[in-house]
């Protein structure tokens, strides 16, 4: 019995000594205790939580080479793989977690919409519920600091520089032909509706190394992945009529939008300062399919087609019987998306578009007839190595054949064109050195066929939180643009044009409330100049012009402050000069203001059912040149002042009355003006003020929304 008992004894403190402590302390990067940070053996039932002081003690039974793990919200989780008798007195520093909401983002120069943005600027519903913008993305973005107001144009102008600077792209790949061809005076719209749109992203300035080829800014349009139901979307407007319809099957989904607009109905109720030989009318469609695989990777084919047509005579100071204008244009627009993981944490991203454009005009009695063939092949690998340092890489090429031809009243035809290949090559790092500090460093290199050169362009940005509502970001840049068709067609004999971008931003945020300010500087050079009044096939062209841009940016946004209201307020100060073109000295072009305000209010009358919207825009006179003063652009017209207000009610829940008005107070805005090409007898140039088309316009749709759920309405696509 003695001996029994001995031996329980021996094993007993065997067991005692088979165990071990397992000890340490818990702190984060200032070195402060973590209280309640779980620490435990994987693959075990032992472990235990840091005290107040930070520190941890269990004991184990377990031998050998153990992993211990310590865990705690918004910090990285720490994993050490040691021998257990080596797991003791431990000092464990844990570091925050840099996909915390509250982590900082890089945004120097960017705005982003969508609901999974971590800072929204604007949504989607924004886009298309300003009551200036008449439904068009570009028209909503016009309202955000960075643009100028070129009402008569319609285009985005960005930060000093001209509408061509920017480029658009749709599921990462570029657009060629964005916008629909106009008229002199005529404002432009952009050829894609938003119904097919989840989230936009609007940088101006400062933006990734995955993006070339555009001076100023970049607009990324992105497709929605899955849509949530099946439905059918129709439209009867006072302009046109439309229908749009979404199918899913399995992993399958298919979005069709088409719409008619012809202007006869508008024009014969609101004439306008034009005499109409055939009223603006335009046909388009859109359609994107969808189709998910297994392992969540995804493919899309995007397509669109439009047709537009116009014909027109408008007042002109030195046509006696005024000026004619006729276009036709046909576009199309093919883009077909890939992407899947492949394996060791890479991701593929790869696509191609193609945009066929032909346009025949008439100028008084000559023609013009004009195409372009252009392609965009693009592949993109993204490794997230862990979630501090992320590597992106990629190459693309841009395949672009334009040709033209001028026939001038009782003469043959005149041909010329050009083609261009340009291959780039990009590469970029997103590293998180804490919660509070990042960086994204790039490098992207391009070669032009038509000049045989290459170029190298620099961006970095750093973005520093300083608490958790505010962040400081800066932003340098270099980049590259080939020089516009108008010159290219012309004369290949040129090199890129480029710029500097400098960024230093802040913003503040906190729930439903936005305010940002931004300072910017750009340095222009290698622009093109030519020596005769408009760019031809006899003009002497070179890359010697140059020109700067600086100024600050401010925008704020509160949502909800005051009940069932949104608004938001931008403003931008522009300080540019350039010498390019045919200028003869440097000079503020006449596309820029000084100033540019808009403020934008919606609010929501539960009583009535009704939204009510109010947009003002502000922008101060441009120059032009008035030839009865010496010097060059040497006067500036008077303010431009715009009250656009718009209504939605609700007839039931899918069925919504929609009316809106531009320019409500009937402004008389002066864009610039005509002089006479021959003086008086007193040796005085007579003029012509150039005014839009019509003071203001008027708009009233019905949209019906059919769809399974019964709610479902189109109030985000007004």
């Amino acid at each position: 019995m003695k001996r029994i008992l001995f031996i329980f004894f021996i094993l007993s403190q065997l067991n005692v000594f088979s165990q071990f402590k397992i000890s340490g302390k818990v702190v984060d990067s200032n070195k402060k205790p973590i209280v309640g940070a779980n620490v435990y053996l994987d693959g075990t039932y032992d472990g235990t939580s840091t005290n107040e002081k930070g520190e941890f003690l269990f004991t184990t039974e377990e031998t050998g080479h153990q992993t211990i793990v310590i865990s705690y919200v918004s910090f990285e989780t720490f994993i050490k793989t040691e021998d257990v008798k080596k797991l003791n007195n431990l000092v464990v520093k844990l570091r925050d977690d840099v996909n915390t909401l509250d982590a900082v983002t890089i945004n120097a120069g960017t705005f982003k919409t969508g609901e999974k943005a971590k800072v929204t600027v604007l949504k989607p519903l924004d886009i298309v519920t300003t009551a200036s913008a008449v439904g068009d993305v570009m028209g909503a973005l016009q309202t955000l600091p960075g643009t100028s107001a070129v009402a008569e144009d319609g285009r985005l102008f960005v930060r000093g520089g001209q509408a061509e600077e920017t480029q658009i792209f749709i599921d990462g790949l570029r657009v060629f032909t964005p916008y629909t061809p106009s008229a002199n005076n005529v404002p432009t719209r952009g050829r894609y509706s938003p119904f097919l749109f989840k989230g936009i992203t609007f940088s101006t300035g400062g933006y990734s190394a995955e993006y070339g080829q555009a001076l100023s800014s970049v607009l990324v349009l992105n497709t929605i992945d899955k849509p949530d139901q099946e439905k059918t979307d129709v439209s009867i407007m006072t302009v046109g009529a439309g229908v749009g319809n979404t199918q899913i099957w399995g992993k399958n989904s298919l979005s069709i939008n088409t719409s008619y607009v012809n202007l006869q109905p508008y024009l014969e109720l609101f004439p306008d300062r034009n005499t109409w030989l055939s009223p603006f009318q335009s046909f388009s469609g859109e359609a994107v399919y969808r189709h998910t695989f297994k392992d969540d990777s995804m493919l899309k084919v995007y397509g669109a087609f439009s047709y537009t047509d116009i014909d027109l005579i408008q007042e002109d100071i030195n046509y006696a019987d005024g000026f004619r204008f006729g276009l036709e244009n046909r576009n199309l627009y093919m883009n077909t998306s890939y992407k899947n993981k492949i394996g060791n944490k890479w991701r593929i991203e790869t696509g191609i578009s193609f945009t066929n454009d032909i346009s025949n005009m008439k100028i008084e009695n000559d023609k013009i007839s004009n195409s372009e063939n252009s392609a965009h092949f693009k592949v993109r690998l993204k490794k997230l190595y862990s979630s501090r340092f992320r590597l992106s890489l990629g190459s693309e090429t841009f395949i672009t054949k334009f040709n033209e031809s001028y026939t001038a009243v009782n003469s043959n035809s005149i041909n010329y064109g050009f083609n261009n290949n340009i291959f780039a090559t990009f590469v970029e790092t997103d590293i998180f050195f804490s919660k509070n500090l990042a960086a994204q460093i790039g490098f992207r290199g391009e070669h032009s066929s038509i000049f045989n050169e290459f170029t190298l362009s620099p961006r970095i940005s750093l973005a520093y939180k300083a608490n958790k509502n505010a962040q400081f970001s800066l932003a340098y840049g270099q980049f590259y643009q080939n020089p516009i068709n108008n010159y290219l067609k012309f004369n290949q004999d040129l090199n890129s044009e480029n710029t500097t971008h400098f960024i230093a931003n802040f913003q503040h945020t906190k729930q439903n409330q936005i305010f940002r300010i931004e300072t910017y500087y750009k340095n222009y050079k290698d622009l093109v100049k030519f020596d005769s009044q408009m760019a031809n096939y006899n003009s002497n062209f070179s890359n010697d012009g140059f020109g700067y841009a600086k100024g600050i940016d401010i925008f704020w946004r509160q949502n909800q402050k005051i009940k069932n209201t949104d608004y938001w307020i931008s403003y931008s100060y522009l300080d540019t000069e350039r010498d390019f073109r045919n200028y003869p000295t440097a000079a503020t072009p006449n596309f820029a203001s000084t100033h540019n305000l808009s403020i934008v209010g919606k609010h929501w009358v539960e009583k009535w059912k009704s939204q009510i919207g109010l947009a003002y825009n502000f922008a101060s006179g441009r120059t032009y040149t008035n030839p009865n003063e010496t010097g060059f652009l040497n006067n500036t017209t008077k303010n431009y002042n715009s009250v656009s207000l718009n209504w939605a009610y609700l007839i039931d829940q899918q069925k919504i009355l929609y009316f809106s008005v531009n320019n409500a107070l009937g402004t008389r805005n002066v864009f610039g003006y005509n002089y006479k090409n021959t003086p008086d007898m007193n040796g005085n140039f007579d003029r012509q003020a150039i005014l839009p088309n019509a003071d203001s316009f008027f708009f009233i749709g019905f949209f019906w929304t059919i769809s399974d759920d019964k709610k479902s309405n189109q109030l985000d696509n007004l």
